[in-house]
């Protein structure tokens, strides 16, 4: 039987970023250093294959660092953590490496520099996530401000509205965090913001990237998982910028093949913590089904890497 023809566009840049990369790395290389097993606390990165591939390698993820005995190194994931939890780990001695991301360690330290010049802090992100937790963490309680969208602003409730800041989660849709930024101004025009964007670069070039694939396509599957912040948006940039479906996936197993009969172009990417084997697992799956036309959509080109944390780079030198 003839199979359709169909053009496949890859989005570039697509899947890993350097924060996870390095995440990913630290992990590897503790367990090189101090063997197994390691703790990590929370998934290192959000990606079900990748937790898995670790955790076959004698990673060990628990959710708090009471899960933790104190004889074994713990890790705390890229998203970052409160404050509290280093200082309960220094508190019973145990041997513990950050692989927070440096671009979500930035954002805590500008938090911590408004706070000490005494403004109350705004933060732009999603109510639970990891992320969020963690930056907001890096304050006493009451001091950080959630807010998830514009229509939240109008409610509220701050101690001076002319001694204000705002950070945001590193993963949000660039126009909807926009929409949020708008609001804050227009109600606190004395608001302060960061001096440089707190989205991170590989947020952004995703999303520029499915905009400009969008346009070309009848349908877009971005590789990723359900928990993963920067994946989700991928799928609503999608859908914003005019593709008429958009699906996240995180293996080609999960692909609604009814949904794709009849197209002629489809788009795929990855988020930030999708590795590329899974990107050629759809490829290849898609190529089963269709007789493929491969092209790349780039947007920008990567070349952003982050150090491994000192005491795991003494390991290997």
């Amino acid at each position: 039987m003839t199979k359709p023809n169909l053009t496949l566009y890859l989005a570039a840049p697509r899947g890993f970023c350097a924060g996870v990369d390095r995440a990913i790395k630290i992990v590897e290389m503790a367990l090189e250093k101090w063997g197994a097993p390691v703790y990590v606390r929370h998934e290192i990165v959000h990606n079900r294959y990748v937790v898995d591939g670790l955790r076959n390698k004698g990673a060990v993820f628990v959710e708090e660092l009471e899960d933790c005995p104190e004889d074994r190194p713990v890790i705390f994931s890229a998203h970052g953590v409160p404050k509290a939890v280093p200082a309960e780990a220094e508190r019973r001695n145990m041997i513990y490496v950050d692989a927070t991301c440096p671009l979500v360690s930035k954002v805590h330290i500008e938090a911590e520099r408004h706070a000490e010049e005494g403004l109350q802090i705004i933060m732009i992100g999603h109510a639970g996530h990891p992320e969020t937790i963690g930056t907001m963490g890096q304050l006493p309680e009451g001091d950080v401000l959630l807010v998830e969208t514009a229509a939240d602003v109008a409610t509220l409730e701050v101690r001076d509205p002319q001694r204000l800041a705002y950070v945001t989660q590193t993963t949000l849709s660039i126009d909807d965090t926009a929409e949020v930024v708008a609001a804050l101004q227009a109600r606190f025009p004395a608001i302060i913001g960061p001096h440089k964007e707190d989205i991170c670069y590989a947020t952004t070039n995703r999303q520029e990237a499915v905009k400009a694939m969008a346009p070309k396509v009848d349908a877009i599957l971005v590789i990723g998982a359900p928990n993963s912040s920067n994946s989700r948006r991928l799928v609503e940039v999608g859908a914003r910028a005019g593709c008429g479906y958009a699906q996240l996936v995180q293996r080609a197993s999960d692909i609604d093949w009814r949904a794709l009969e009849g197209i002629s172009a489809l788009g795929i990417t990855a988020g930030a913590s999708a590795p590329e084997v899974l990107v050629r697992e759809v490829i290849d799956a898609v190529s089963d089904h269709f007789e493929v036309t491969l092209e790349q959509v780039e947007t920008a080109v990567e070349r952003v890497e982050f150090k491994v944390p000192r005491v795991l780079r003494q390991v290997t030198a």
